[in-house]
């Protein structure tokens, strides 16, 4: 049975984006995603911590929503399930993780933050953006430029501040989480690995995973088309 929604209104999807992303991230599935329900798109740049993040994306939430975070985004949408379970319809983690980061990634960081302090902000590097791809994809200038587009419209505060926020460990938390989950991972993601997102799986009664093949980090700029027929397939089941 579908979803029901009560006096015809229509479903709510909150999307969360990624570490120095936007809402152009989903651009290639707006009009698709629109037809799922209203959009809404949550803004993980004012602050410098992954719950203080939730609590401003909650803040600007409707009352109830199906919640969809990709990468870092997913880390929010996991700290919105601890802060206000009750509001969420379903979740959907998209080439994300519950894993803390190890003391090397963050020792990098500060390196990397107290650069960023000193110099102009020129975007994110090169090595970083291909990284990001799958590896046919590496020199892609298109979904380069698209990438850098949105870390320059970001900014040097965004960098900092999200560069900032600690990712805690988030495995023992999930199993709290009862309303339908959707794990989504890639076969050639080489930032959020499979094996994170089977264990998120395991920790989840509620959840399935989906595995895209061919497919870097980047989701819904690489297979946009596959990755919307999962998410609506996905919402059609939810009952």
């Amino acid at each position: 049975m579908a979803l029901s929604v009560e006096n015809n209104d229509r479903l709510q999807l909150l999307l969360l984006p990624g570490f120095m992303l936007d809402q152009t991230l989903w651009d290639d599935l707006r009009e698709g995603l629109q037809q799922l329900g209203q959009l809404h798109f949550g803004d993980l740049g004012q602050d410098d911590s992954i719950s203080a993040m939730a609590a401003r994306v909650l803040q600007q939430a409707p009352p109830r929503f199906i919640l969809i975070g990709f990468s870092m985004g997913g880390y929010v949408a996991q700290a919105i399930m601890q802060q206000a379970p009750e509001r969420v319809i379903a979740l959907a983690l998209l080439n994300t993780s519950a894993r803390q980061q190890n003391p090397r990634e963050i020792a990098g960081n500060k390196v990397q933050l107290e650069l960023a302090k000193q110099v102009p902000f020129k975007g994110l590097t090169s090595r970083a953006l291909a990284s990001s791809l799958h590896p046919d994809l590496a020199h892609d200038r298109v979904l380069l430029e698209r990438l850098q587009a949105m870390a320059l419209r970001n900014g040097k505060d965004v960098f900092i501040r999200q560069l900032s926020a600690l990712r805690s460990d988030g495995y023992a938390e999930l199993h709290k989480n009862q309303c339908p989950t959707l794990i989504v991972a890639s076969s050639n993601d080489q930032l959020s690995s499979i094996a994170e997102s089977q264990q998120m799986l395991e920790q989840i009664a509620t959840a399935h995973m989906v595995l895209i093949e061919n497919c870097g980090h980047m989701t819904p700029l690489e297979k946009p088309q596959q990755l919307l027929q999962i998410l609506s397939d996905w919402i059609s089941s939810i009952e």
